[in-house]
């Protein structure tokens, strides 16, 4: 197949929501219905072993929840689909900013019941922000829930969305028949048993046949003349380059949990979603169609077999042919780099890969090489931009509970950092070490993995810091930064890359601080010009 070929099959997108609408179910229907497992495995039931497959880490399998991005790859129809689960759970939301940097598309999940949840909001508006092509997914309609118009306005008015229904439910909860797919014309009966099997839609293209009273009975078959009626007269038409711009979001109903609804969204996204697209550098915009090689460190992933110590740099390719054995320049450490055992993923099973296309995720074994946001290419350097660390907004100090495992703690701490779990910043003063995070319960996380994974305890300690505040002189050498680093100095310490951070204690301190050193910048992200 020709390489233009091989780029134009290829779909990525990320699957975003708040926690329990159904993200991870939906995915697994995904990877169900184009043949990549046989049987999901139950989510909630976290008793069983199995868990769901994109949750492979084993505190992902004893909460229930996702704490990190998966990555899955499987043929449906010819085309090469690659999802990024993300986490839902708002404490995990850096991963999923970041995940978003490497997705073409993303499929929104909207709980019927809860309606759109204010983590949903935050994600969808970096979508917004960064002109990614929306589909919405409205799930769980076997359930009672909100009205399907009073979903799609709140779609609208809470996510600032410009929505069209391409498919539309019959009922709901206990009156739940179906669903009329507007997008092929076809009538989808439900039935609870729709679990194991696939339900194949009737084709309907004249809603006015009597035929569709015998099918639904005539009360639901009136009501929903009446509904595609308001639909066809209220809601735009689909059109497909709207979409690609950002502009307009297409709606799908159904139940990702019964095995419905999912297969019409698939259907659809193959046809309508977006090819990889290009991305800008910090020197030029690069072209997927470009024949050289590009591809930028999106995540780190520490120990995906706990038995080998082994990390992986998720790499997404933007241009180009990713080869096996072939070598690529890391632009930032500026040194030619091989790599012999690339992987592709379907959850945590691996697979080696001779040669990857623009679009696809490509697993790189790594010794400590790697940092998000680095870049590969033939030769030519650039970087690709928009993968900053935020200020964390919880903040601790980190001890070590055993002495005599120190090694193991430093060494567990550097590379959960890597990952992007969280920060560590070390103090100035006495290089004791704060790990700063989005969200409280990455302590636990922390902890666990220390424990589990590299045979080290550790203990938090709290400290009172509002925001870390990296830290940019206009003039180094000045009296002005001198003094600032004098007066501040039991509040200074170095990130990860030895960049200086203030720890701010409050709101207050930064405008006053601001006011009196104003030639020290102070940014709320790592990544500045």
């Amino acid at each position: 197949m020709s390489f233009l070929k091989e780029i134009e099959r290829r779909r990525t997108f990320g699957i975003i929501s708040h926690p329990d609408a159904g993200k991870t179910t939906l995915t697994e229907k995904l990877l169900l219905f184009g043949g990549a497992i046989k049987e999901a495995g139950a989510v909630k039931n976290n008793k069983i072993k199995k868990g769901a497959t994109s949750d492979f880490m084993e505190i992902e399998r004893q909460r229930g929840i996702s704490v990190a991005t998966s990555v899955l790859a499987f043929i449906y129809k010819d085309k090469k689909i690659n999802i990024l689960d993300t986490p839902g759970h708002k404490d995990f939301a850096e991963d999923t900013f970041r995940t978003l940097t490497a997705v073409d598309s993303v499929i929104v999940v909207v709980d019927v019941a809860k309606g759109v949840e204010e983590q949903t909001e935050k994600l969808v508006e970096v979508c917004r922000m960064r002109k990614i092509p929306i589909i919405v997914f409205i799930n769980k309609l076997d359930r009672e829930g909100k009205d399907a118009f009073d979903l799609l306005d709140e779609v609208e008015q809470k996510l600032g969305l410009k929505v069209t229904p391409l498919s539309f439910p019959i009922g709901m909860g206990y009156d739940f028949k179906g669903i009329y797919n507007i997008w092929e014309q076809k009538l989808n009966l439900f039935s609870p048993d729709n679990k194991q099997k696939i339900s194949e839609g009737v084709e309907f293209n004249d809603i006015n046949n009597p035929e569709l009273d015998k099918l639904v009975g005539e009360k639901s078959a009136n009501t929903l003349r009446d509904e595609l009626e308001m639909v066809y007269e209220i809601y735009p038409k689909f059109n497909q380059e709207e979409y690609l711009e950002g502009n307009l979001q297409p709606v799908f109903f159904g139940s990702a949990l019964n095995n419905f609804g999912v297969k019409e969204l698939l259907d659809c996204f193959i046809n309508i979603a977006p090819k990889p697209q290009p991305k800008m550098s910090d020197v030029r915009l690069v072209d997927s169609k470009e024949d050289k090689l590009t591809g930028f460190v999106f995540k780190i992933h520490a120990n995906m077999d706990p038995k080998h110590r082994d990390r992986l740099a998720f790499i997404k390719i933007v241009s180009g042919t990713f080869k096996r054995n072939a070598p690529y320049l890391h632009t930032r450490l500026g040194k030619k780099m091989k790599f012999s055992s690339p992987n592709t993923f379907f959850a945590e099973k691996k697979e080696i890969v001779d040669e990857s296309f623009a679009g696809d995720i490509v697993g790189l074994h790594d010794t400590g090489n790697f940092k998000i946001g680095d870049t590969l290419t033939e030769g030519e350097q650039l970087n690709f931009k928009g993968i900053p660390s935020f200020s964390p907004e919880h903040f601790r100090y980190v001890n070590n509970a055993d002495p005599l495992k120190s090694k193991q703690l430093y060494k567990g701490l550097d590379q959960l950092m890597d990952e992007g779990v969280a920060q560590l910043f070390t103090m100035e003063m006495n290089g004791r070490k704060i790990v700063g995070t989005v969200g409280a319960l990455q302590y636990e996380v922390i902890q666990y993995r220390l424990e589990h994974e590299y045979g080290a305890k550790c203990t938090y300690e709290n400290i009172s810091v509002h925001k870390a505040c990296w830290v940019q002189p206009e003039d180094p050498k000045n009296d002005e930064f001198k003094e600032f680093k004098q007066l501040k100095q039991r509040y200074l310490a170095r990130d990860k890359q030895g960049q200086l951070v203030f720890l701010a204690d409050s709101a207050f301190t930064i405008q006053m601080t601001q006011q009196k050193f104003p030639t020290v910048k102070l940014h709320f992200t790592s990544e500045f010009d």
